[in-house]
């Protein structure tokens, strides 16, 4: 049965999600006036916005916390356990290829949390939103962010964390084994008890929990590996100029390492880069709607960088390691090579120090893949009652995880995870004109000097926007990025002003100064006129006129 999964979702990502994915990713490239690439200095000034305060006194999550969500999900096994595998089954040119998809997709990443940064709503400990949300409140489509919300769940809460569970059971019993212990049932059993434990400690602690463990662990635990990287890379200076000849060499064909030659490269490149970074899969988006930032596009700038981050830096610090060592290709499981390559470096001392880094990366992952359910399932159904029984079945997931084996759940995750990638695409492709309105107020507000803000009183014609103050509210005050940041939450300073009678500022007008501008306007691209029908999103109409709930 697995091979006949295996054949389906290899048919369906290879001719199907891939070539979607890359059209979009192409197209919000053209459209953004390559936004990923142009504004790459901006997204590290952003990353270190301060949050508002939520409802209930306490702080909102910051930039670089939802950043840190994010990548809790991103930097796990995939970085680790992926790569090995895209390299074993697609050759060194594989590498080659997720870097390219990560340069394309940041334009799909910046779209999708923008997006969710426009339409999230406000909780008492902040924000939450995400696909599901933008689907509902942007397209008028509530089937399809229910449909969104069950697959997302299902995937990343349950099943993904089966799998990430599963990763860090291996990899502790094979550093008991290199050690003369015995592994086994008993200690995979040990090591899912301890999992459940530290897994049950952080979830039932809320979204600010889960963001503090993930902004402690993700950085330094991602450093750590990246050192160990270069660490290798140092022994091993001569190794490089040959490395990077395989990977160019086989990326386009002119060696071939693994059966298909550049085909399969292609394919395993693109499909683990995906995987990896999740850009476009509708993931991250739910992690970048938190943030307590003062213009959606901020939140978009930063998932972005998380991409990069991900697979520019991380992944590609695997890839050198099982590189050097010429691994053998179409052989071994991704974490067996990862290892050995690791102890053929450095001694064995690295496999254990690979193992506390995976066994912290994936718990993070854990954590991450647990928000994306609870932000959905919140979605679907709020009741504080069925919240928990969904934190015991993510534990009961942890748990088998770490007993069972599980090829087939993983091949079954790989086309749930497709369709949910699908849905997420056909929602933006409408959308995505709203973002490049967004993107085109922010870079006008940078050309000018300012620290960008946003109030829905600069398109008013957007509908369903709860958190950004209201349609007839009055400008915010320009803050020049030399004096400082700008409010957090500009859209609780306009609603006060409206309530306080102010009349709508004379200054920057968004869109209504502009109504044709785009961030072509500001800084190279192409002009932005379609109506719903095109790019520029959802008409005037049934606008929530306040800002809170």
């Amino acid at each position: 049965m697995n091979n006949a999964v295996v054949a389906v979702n290899d048919f369906f990502w290879s001719y199907f999600l891939i070539p979607l994915l890359i059209i979009l990713a192409v197209y919000f490239t053209a459209r953004s006036g390559i936004v990923q690439l142009r504004l790459l200095p901006e997204m590290f000034r952003v990353l270190g916005s301060a949050p508002g305060i939520a409802p209930d006194g306490r702080r909102e999550i910051s930039s670089f916390q939802a950043f840190s969500i994010s990548a809790a999900s991103r930097v796990g096994t995939g970085n680790i356990v992926g790569v090995s595998t895209a390299i074993i089954l697609g050759g060194p040119g594989a590498v080659f290829w997720m870097w390219t998809m990560a340069a394309v997709l940041g334009a799909a990443a910046f779209v999708e949390s923008t997006l969710a940064q426009l339409y999230k709503v406000r909780t008492s400990t902040g924000f939450r939103g995400g696909p599901a949300y933008y689907m509902e409140k942007g397209l008028g489509r509530r089937w399809m962010g229910v449909l969104f919300a069950v697959i997302i769940t299902v995937t990343f809460s349950l099943v993904f964390n089966t799998v990430q569970a599963n990763s860090i059971a291996a990899a502790v019993s094979t550093s008991v084994g290199a050690l003369g212990g015995t592994p086994g049932l008993l200690l995979s059993a040990g090591i899912g008890l301890v999992l459940v434990g530290l897994t049950a400690l952080v979830i039932f602690g809320g979204v600010r929990r889960i963001a503090q463990t993930a902004q402690a662990l993700v950085p330094l635990m991602a450093v750590l590996y990246i050192l160990i990287g270069l660490l290798v890379v140092a022994l091993n200076l001569g190794e490089l100029p040959r490395i990077i000849g395989d990977i160019f060499a086989s990326a386009f064909g002119a060696r071939e390492f693994v059966a298909g030659g550049v085909g399969t490269a292609i394919v395993q490149g693109m499909r683990r880069g995906m995987f990896s970074n999740e850009a476009g899969l509708g993931s991250a988006p739910n992690a970048g709607a938190t943030a307590s930032v003062s213009h959606p596009a901020k939140q978009g700038l930063v998932q972005t960088l998380g991409v990069y981050f991900d697979t520019w830096l991380v992944c590609s610090v695997t890839a050198f390691i099982v590189l050097v060592h010429d691994p053998q290709y179409g052989g071994g499981t991704g974490i067996q090579v990862t290892q050995g390559a690791l102890e053929a470096s450095l001694g064995e001392w690295a496999v254990h120090a690979l193992t506390v880094i995976l066994f912290l990366l994936a718990f993070t992952s854990v954590l991450g893949n647990y928000y994306y359910g609870e932000t959905n399932l919140q979605f679907l159904d709020s009741t504080p009652q069925h919240m928990t029984y969904f934190r015991y079945a993510v534990l009961a997931a942890v748990f088998l995880g770490s007993v069972a084996p599980l090829t087939l759940v993983w091949s079954l995750a790989d086309i749930s995870m497709g369709v949910m990638a699908t849905v997420n695409l056909l929602a933006l492709a409408p959308l995505s004109g709203v973002a490049f309105r967004l993107l085109a107020d922010y870079s006008r507000q940078l050309r000018n000097g300012l620290d960008p803000q946003f109030t829905l009183s600069k398109m008013p014609g957007l509908r369903n926007v709860e958190c950004w103050g209201p349609a007839s509210g009055p400008q915010p005050e320009d803050v020049l990025r030399g004096e400082g940041g700008a409010p957090p939450d500009p859209g609780v300073v306009a609603a006060e002003r409206q309530r306080d009678g102010e009349e709508p500022a004379a200054g920057d007008r968004g869109d209504v100064e502009e109504p044709g501008a785009t961030a072509a306007d500001a800084d190279g691209g192409t002009e932005d006129t379609d109506r719903p029908g095109g790019d520029d999103g959802p008409e005037e109409g049934n606008r929530n006129p306040g800002t809170e709930r």
